[in-house]
């Protein structure tokens, strides 16, 4: 639930709040309040500041999730598609980018206006296996190059796992991340 919570919008909110306490009780004398709207509230606004500036969104689901598939990933899925699927719908702070680390570990961020973008997660089974697909705007990197990077991939985000890719239109690809036994 926390990571569905944007910390720099609570900060604000907070910091922004208890300032203006700080301010009121300051015109109204009140001493104790106006240190705590002051020496809380003000860092607290900051804080919320800051981190508003480094915050990347959550990805959101492009289609909802069924519950046959529910199932299917409380069965089947592994670590890291659990570990992906929690950090991309998550709020997260001091990235570039979604994945940029593991896009640059297998090859396909070259330099960062290069770099796919993840647009959207999905949750689907292929051939009876749990299904974790990462939808990518990829418009500077064709679909050849992440072919030849199939195989570092597989080994990234593995074990346990066998990666496919789809084109379903230019400039997008979608890598489906297949959990596999062994």
């Amino acid at each position: 639930m926390l990571r569905q919570t944007s910390l720099a919008t609570l900060g604000m909110s907070l910091g922004g709040i208890l300032t203006v306490v700080g301010f009121i009780a300051y015109f109204a004398n009140n001493p104790t309040l106006n240190l705590v709207g002051f020496f809380y509230g003000f860092p607290l606004l900051l804080g919320g500041l800051a981190l508003k500036g480094s915050e990347l969104k959550p990805i959101p689901f492009s289609q909802p999730t069924e519950p046959n598939i529910l199932e299917l990933r409380n069965q089947q899925a592994t670590k890291t598609q659990t570990k992906l699927r929690k950090d991309l719908t998550g709020y997260k702070y001091g990235q570039d980018a979604h994945l940029d680390r593991a896009l640059g570990q297998v090859g396909l961020s070259p330099t960062e206006e290069k770099r796919p973008q993840v647009t959207g997660i999905r949750e689907t089974e292929v051939n009876g296996a749990y299904t974790l697909v990462l939808e990518f705007d990829s418009p500077l990197l064709p679909l050849k190059v992440w072919e030849e990077q199939l195989t570092k991939i597989e080994s990234f985000f593995g074990p346990g796992i066998k990666a496919k890719l789809h084109q379903p239109e230019d400039n997008r690809i979608e890598l489906s991340l297949i959990a596999s036994p062994g």
